[in-house]
């Protein structure tokens, strides 16, 4: 199966620094890599409803937002969540689009998580505070979801910015942008699991 990279952009506003940052590493991806961009706000997804004790999970409707993310992230070799750092984590619309995995997990004919794995999760950030380790949330939901999941994960390109185009200014995150899709991305495991 070719590499094809599904970058889920979970920002409140387009163009924003952690785009900027995605879109500098993307630049770097082979010609022959297929690239899908979707913008939540584009898509917005219902509030997720736990349903898992009390009814049938249906795939959801191609044509609509949940449907249109289950597709393509299903087709994705590689998922790239690009979300800024809101309060420490993944922004409110990434967290729904990762909600809406546990009804995945649930419905027939999916199969989510053994399909799934194998494959890699990435993340893209930018944070308003210099210091790296404000990040850690973020980084575990993501490197948590891939280890529950089987998946790779590739970690997370951080960024430091916060007014519109402030991460043109972090010359390291973008020196890291050049290489971060090149890296083998091992197989994500939870923190407490011996290698």
């Amino acid at each position: 199966m070719s590499r094809r990279f599904l970058f889920v952009l979970g920002s409140a506003r387009p163009d924003g620094n952690t785009e900027l940052l995605a879109r500098a590493a993307a630049e770097q991806l082979p010609a022959d890599v297929e690239q899908h961009w979707i913008r939540l706000i584009d898509h917005p997804l219902p509030d997720f409803t736990d349903l898992r004790h009390d009814t049938d999970h249906v795939r959801p409707p191609a044509d609509r937002p949940a449907g249109l993310l289950l597709d393509a992230t299903l087709a994705a070799t590689d998922l790239v969540i690009a979300s800024p750092l809101y309060w420490y984590s993944v922004s409110g619309q990434t967290k729904r689009y990762l909600d809406h995995w546990s009804g995945w997990l649930r419905t027939p004919g999916i199969d989510f998580k053994a399909t799934m794995a194998g494959r890699t999760l990435w993340g893209v950030s930018a944070r308003a505070d210099r210091e790296p380790s404000v990040a850690d949330p973020l980084v575990g939901t993501l490197r948590n979801s891939a280890a529950y999941l089987g998946m790779r994960f590739g970690g997370v390109l951080l960024g430091s910015g916060s007014a519109p185009g402030d991460v043109a200014g972090d010359t390291d995150a973008l020196t890291r942008a050049k290489s971060f899709f090149a890296r083998e991305a091992p197989l994500a495991r939870f923190p407490y699991q011996e290698a």
